[in-house]
């Protein structure tokens, strides 16, 4: 299998997200385990020429996770010096109910405040999860029966250095066998399209359309309505008329003139315009304290004249 190059790596965004949800909300380090399924896509060369083949029989694989297990600390499955623990192991596989359509593909670590690169004992734990035979899973669409052990490992830190804004980097990677090294792979975040959309299985729509109220022409409501909206709509008018003439000379079309070469001029009208108002303020303010004395005088000629006509009964 390690002939084969990964060409990419494709995860949904959501599960993508909830991986970096449950990173971010940990306390400290987590590590934990990547669910889904290896497929093998042969490569084709077209050429115009006759003698040379028009196959290749190179291919090369494409890893989908599927699902993923996030003990929330650190050596969940593995110890300090990055053994696996079956144990361990096997109490998450039981625990996360895995089947056949599922297979365990790789694992992920998530650290705050280091350099994005694998350290010795990732490392450890990626060389002894990949030897171990027994979780091999298969290769799909292979022309001939292919096995693989778990070799993918996704890699996810904080910055060392305080940000302003928070943020999270990750990395993929390959494990070859064979030279024991890792290589680092493209990570392809699906949201929707026809290549992923086996992994949200099968929808049908269950929510009834609401339903929608039929009213006869001509009927007494439908008619109160109308007389309703046009009674809001000649308020509306109304409105907008005393609104037009409060603000005359006062145009929105007439504020451009306030940039340019017109500005100053243009200002020195604004000003004016706004002397103006002031000084019609003060005469509506002048006539409204006049009236208020008028007003005044009256009451107290009405109450001077009510206690006469009192004062004219009770002599009598």
């Amino acid at each position: 299998m390690d002939d084969l190059p990964l060409q990419k790596i494709a995860i949904s965004g959501p599960i993508f997200a909830s991986m970096i949800q449950r990173f971010s909300t940990s306390h400290g380090a987590v590590d934990g385990l990547l669910f889904g399924d290896v497929t093998q896509i042969k490569a084709s060369t077209l050429s115009d020429e006759s003698s040379s083949s028009t196959d290749s029989d190179s291919s090369t694989l494409v890893a989908t996770i599927t699902g993923f297990f996030c003990s929330g600390t650190i050596n969940s499955f593995y110890d300090s010096t990055g053994r696996i623990e079956f144990g361990s192991l096997r109490r998450v596989l039981s625990d996360e109910g895995l089947t056949g359509n599922s297979s365990l593909i790789g694992w992920f670590s998530g650290r705050r405040n280091t350099q994005l690169r694998p350290s010795m004992r990732e490392f450890s734990v990626t060389v002894s999860l990949s030897s171990k035979t027994n979780l091999s899973f298969p290769i799909k669409n292979a022309l001939h029966p292919i096995k693989s052990t778990p070799f993918l490992f996704l890699l996810f830190a904080s910055p060392p250095v305080d940000q302003t804004i928070h943020t999270h980097e990750y990395r993929a990677y390959q494990f070859r066998t064979a030279s024991e090294s890792f290589e680092p792979k493209s990570v392809d975040i699906v949201n929707i399209g026809p290549a992923f959309r086996g992994l949200y299985s099968s929808f049908s729509p269950n929510s009834p359309f609401p339903s929608l109220t039929y009213e006869l022409r001509g009927s007494p409501m439908k008619e109160d309505k109308e007389e309703k909206s046009l009674n809001h709509i000649k308020q509306v008018a109304k409105d907008q008329k005393e609104l037009d003439m409060s603000a005359e000379g006062f145009e929105v079309g007439r504020l451009s003139r306030l940039m340019g070469s017109e500005a100053t001029d243009y200002t020195t009208g604004l000003e004016g315009l706004y002397n103006k108002m002031l000084v019609k303020i003060e005469n509506l303010a002048r006539l409204v304290e006049n009236s208020s004395v008028k007003v005044l005088e009256q009451e107290n000629y009405n109450r001077k004249l009510k206690h006469k006509i009192s004062r004219s009964a009770g002599s009598e």
